[in-house]
């Protein structure tokens, strides 16, 4: 059975659902199509940290990006808050990011002289004045960078509202539905599942880490891969986390309702989603190396997801070579989250405007070939 709409969303993750609601919202008929439910994929094992100067201070492309999202992010929280009349947690209280060794200083040292010269705030802390910044910190920490403009969301929270707000302005969501085949069809695109057919004048592949899987009529598949990491939700002890903290080797993320979430795992297995002792037992390792007295925590859950990385480790936002009409808006790896409104507003610049932005040059899925 042939389905109709003027674009096809693959993906209902952070990405797909934001791009769904800027398309809606700025007047276009979509669909997203996706083999899980919203934000079931990478998304729902993200810990939702908005820090360019942590993930992205020494890759200046990825850093221009990064930040130019964040800047739009205050405005792009608001308009969903409004349009689907949900509540989510924002907080901009700042990230910590600890040092424990002299070669940790060494680094915060060069990410500070990077805000300074963005003109962004930022404040190197030594040993003493870490520690009244925040009291549960462990004796090796022996400094730290505190970053004002930085913070975190919550990723349900937010993904449950996109949903709603694109609902509002009839975005209509197929799950259970894997697409196996784009193909152009002269007058646009035909999107294949395994039971039906969607006609359409876009499609957009944001499917994460299983973009490269989905048959691109006449197009070599886009190079991304899947990444596990794992996370773990402790219910923390009293006193509570003053704001996000980033050490090397994990992060926590305190919540109002007073847990924490601690990531993340990096590993290259494949299409494996499990959850792992190994990989448990090296997060709680880590958190109380960086703060003892998670020692006492409660542990809630494991999360697991698939983070969708390329070669260069920028995401692949813009035109498809072989299939007129097809975008990519896949690969943002650890920062589907904090890219989200920029790539919404450049996709919806794209398939609207036909205008190509400047940071499509970055982000071309060009730059592999004929994808």
């Amino acid at each position: 059975m042939n389905q109709t709409s003027q674009v096809v969303v693959i993906g209902a993750g952070i990405v797909g659902c934001a791009i769904a609601y800027e398309l809606a919202r700025r007047g276009l008929n979509v669909r997203v199509v996706d083999r899980r439910e919203v934000g079931q994929g990478a998304t729902q094992a993200s810990a939702g940290v908005l820090a360019p100067y942590i993930e992205a201070h020494d890759r200046r492309p990825l850093l221009d990006l990064t930040t130019r999202s964040l800047d739009l992010y205050d405005e792009f929280v608001a308009r969903i808050v409004e349009d689907s009349g949900a509540a989510v947690q924002y907080v901009r209280t700042g990230t910590l990011e600890v040092a424990a060794g002299p070669d940790d200083m060494g680094r915060l040292r060069g990410i500070h002289a990077a805000c300074v010269e963005r003109g962004i705030a930022a404040e190197l802390l030594d040993a003493d004045a870490v520690r009244r910044a925040e009291p549960q910190l462990g004796p090796g920490v022996r400094g730290g960078l505190l970053v004002e403009s930085h913070g975190f969301i919550g990723v349900a929270e937010l993904t449950a509202a996109l949903r709603r707000a694109a609902a509002a302005h009839g975005v209509s969501f197929q799950t259970s539905a894997a697409v196996t085949r784009v193909e152009g069809n002269g007058a646009g695109i035909r999107v294949e599942t395994a039971g039906e057919a969607f006609a359409c004048e876009s499609a957009v592949m944001a499917a994460g880490s299983w973009s490269g899987h989905v048959e691109i009529d006449g197009a070599s598949p886009v190079p991304i891969r899947p990444v596990r990491g794992q996370l773990l939700h402790l219910g923390w002890p009293a006193p509570p986390l003053r704001r996000v903290v980033w050490a090397p080797d994990c992060y926590l993320v305190p919540w109002t309702d007073g847990s924490v979430l601690a990531g993340a795992t990096s590993e290259e297995v494949g299409f494996d989603e499990r959850a792992t002792v190994a990989g448990v037992r090296e997060l709680i390792d880590a958190t109380e190396r960086v703060a003892p007295g998670a020692g006492n925590a409660s542990f809630k859950e494991a999360r697991v997801g698939l983070r969708p990385a390329t070669p260069d480790q920028l995401p692949v936002i813009g035109p498809s070579a072989a299939v007129p009409g097809l975008v990519y808006a896949c690969g943002h790896f650890r920062n589907g989250i904090l890219l989200a409104p920029l790539t919404a507003e450049l996709v919806g610049d794209l398939v609207i405007e036909q205008r190509l932005d400047a940071a499509l040059d970055i982000t071309s899925p060009s730059r592999f070939g004929a994808c």
